[in-house]
């Protein structure tokens, strides 16, 4: 299993809408992808203060695009009441960006320190939700990115 997710983390980020009608026949099975999620939940999310804004990372998440339908979070709070926006999957390369995602297909900005907390949910294709994982910025990382689990 951490082979996969190695390899998974090296091959690169994408998400679909939810509105996409695709076949999905070469993507693998849902249930690959919610044991790899659960696998890393500790870093679903990733803070970054650079260039004067907050820098938020789904990258993480992104590689089981193929078999996720939405992506909820919520900032400072756990109210989940916004939607990370999916790239469209690939089902050929189900691990990867296609080549015209935009520069921010993977992460949000927000004004410098202004999310102290993120709360995040998962759903599934099949409509099962991950559990609410919340998270902080860490201390004292510079422009390096990091995200700690609020226990």
């Amino acid at each position: 299993m951490k082979k996969i997710l190695a390899l998974v983390m090296m091959a690169g980020l994408a998400l679909p809408t939810a509105a996409m009608a695709q076949d999905k026949s070469g993507v693998p099975d849902v249930s690959m992808f919610k044991t790899m999620l659960d696998a890393s939940k500790s870093n679903w999310v990733a803070f970054r203060e650079y260039d004067g804004k907050q820098w938020i990372y789904f990258s993480n998440i992104l590689t089981a695009r193929c078999r996720l339908k939405e992506i909820r979070y919520s900032v400072n709070s756990d109210a989940l009441d916004q939607r990370f926006e999916m790239v469209r999957c690939i089902p050929d390369m189900p691990f990867a960006l296609p080549s015209d995602a935009p520069w921010d297909a993977t992460l949000i900005n927000l004004p410098s320190q202004t999310a102290k907390t993120m709360s995040v949910q998962l759903v599934f294709e099949d409509d099962t939700e991950t559990e609410i994982m919340t998270y902080r910025p860490c201390e004292g990382v510079g422009d390096g990115t990091c995200a700690k689990v609020v226990e």
